[in-house]
């Protein structure tokens, strides 16, 4: 565990390079948990994400004849933009290894930072592999994403942020993946505020290796599946956090994409604020009730990078999952004029008609009629229930299904 004086040094390293990000309070999370609940705002710091505080204090402790070198990290979107800038500001080469088809806008800002970018490998662990024989053939520094002490230091720089900005904070919350993260936060405020602060850690449930292997007492690798909280999906734990975590959090806990998809698309409508969906996953843990803070909570929302595209489709992933969004499947009678009429009774309980598709062909339709698949916007799961309630009493059998 780096010391608090080692995590102090790297504040003052960091100093004029890592932005002092803002401390927002959240006047509908505390209304919605029954305590006041601030969002640490990491998805406004320099590069989108926390990342640059750990990548920049340990390339700033590299000798000179490591910085000639060059450095070398493999990642698929935020450690890569860290590094990239950090060896940008301090004069190194930098070789990033990303997965083959990474978003584009994370290619492009890596490379905009100056690092020469290599793509290779569909999923991480490949990538990850690529760098450290990158780094064995070339003599280049490989800069892990967060098992390394001055790594967790420059995290942990946002611990002490937390604690001048909210002094008696009861509860942090944290996003997961390696650990990084939430090992010098944790570290930070167990030296700093003596322990008295609850650290809880989230992780997505996709790819949730630390429950299992902190219920293990040891390191375990765990298959993940395809998450929307890409940020944060992570087979196995570091073995320096994992001890950290162990020993300083309180809690880990998942959460689901829905709920993920359900925090984000707050984040934007009552706090203003665009958060990728790794970065929302504390939001989610509060509002899914996963978690049930005590005292004055803080949220890390630690990283905003998120691509346009993923943005709509979580956007829409998330009206769905707070029961705004409905697409029934209904069968008409195929003559004209039945459509108007399935508008006109929705419109009657006033839900918007956003998209309409029709058909004469699918299977096991019987001659004369048509399908329709009608989706409405809502204003939750009452209105919801009024709008199917209202087909219903007209005769229609209204089937609600998941696009």
């Amino acid at each position: 565990m780096p010391s608090l004086e080692r995590i102090r040094d790297a504040a003052r390293v960091l100093d004029g390079v890592a932005a002092l990000t803002p401390m927002e309070s959240s006047r509908y999370l505390s209304e919605v948990v029954g305590v006041p609940v601030h969002l640490k705002c990491e998805n406004l710091q320099r590069t989108g994400s926390y990342k640059i505080r750990g990548a920049y204090n340990r390339l700033s402790r590299l000798s000179p004849e490591e910085r000639a070198r060059g450095v070398v990290a493999a990642s698929a979107g935020n450690h890569a933009q860290g590094v990239a800038f950090a060896a940008r500001s301090l004069g190194i080469a930098a070789t990033i290894f990303m997965p083959i088809g990474v978003p584009l806008p994370k290619l492009a800002a890596t490379r905009d930072y100056g690092a020469r970018v290599e793509l290779f490998g569909h999923v991480v662990d490949e990538t990850f592999q690529a760098a450290a024989d990158f780094a064995e053939r070339t003599g280049a520094v490989l800069i892990p994403p967060f098992d390394h002490p001055d790594v967790i230091a420059g995290q942990g720089t946002v611990g002490l942020e937390i604690l001048d900005a909210v002094p008696d904070v009861d509860t942090i919350v944290v996003p997961i993946g390696g650990g990084g993260l939430v090992s010098g936060i944790a570290a930070a405020v167990a030296q700093a505020a003596a322990g008295r602060v609850h650290v809880v850690g989230v992780q997505a449930e996709n790819a949730a290796a630390f429950p299992p292997s902190l219920a293990a007492g040891g390191v375990r690798t765990v298959r993940t599946t395809p998450t929307i909280a890409d940020g944060i999906a992570v087979a196995t734990p570091g073995r320096i956090t994992f001890e950290i975590v162990s020993s300083l959090v309180d809690e880990v806990v998942t959460v689901t994409d829905d709920e993920t998809a359900s925090a984000l698309l707050v984040l934007l409508e009552r706090a203003k604020l665009v958060v990728e969906p790794a970065g929302a996953v504390g939001v989610a843990a509060l509002l899914s009730g996963k978690v049930k803070p005590a005292g004055k909570t803080v949220v890390v929302l630690s990283g905003g990078n998120i691509d346009p595209l993923m943005m709509e489709r979580v956007i829409s992933r998330g009206l769905v999952a707070s029961d705004r969004y409905l697409t029934l499947r209904i069968g008409l009678p195929d003559r004209p004029g039945q459509l108007a009429v399935v508008s006109g009774l929705i419109a009657e309980v006033n839900a918007n008609v956003v998209e309409v598709l029709h058909t004469r062909h699918g299977n096991g339709m019987p001659i004369g009629e048509v399908q329709i698949d009608i989706s409405v916007e809502t204003r939750g799961a009452t209105h919801r229930d009024q709008v199917i309630a209202r087909l219903e009493a007209s005769g229609y059998s209204p089937r609600v299904i998941v696009v």
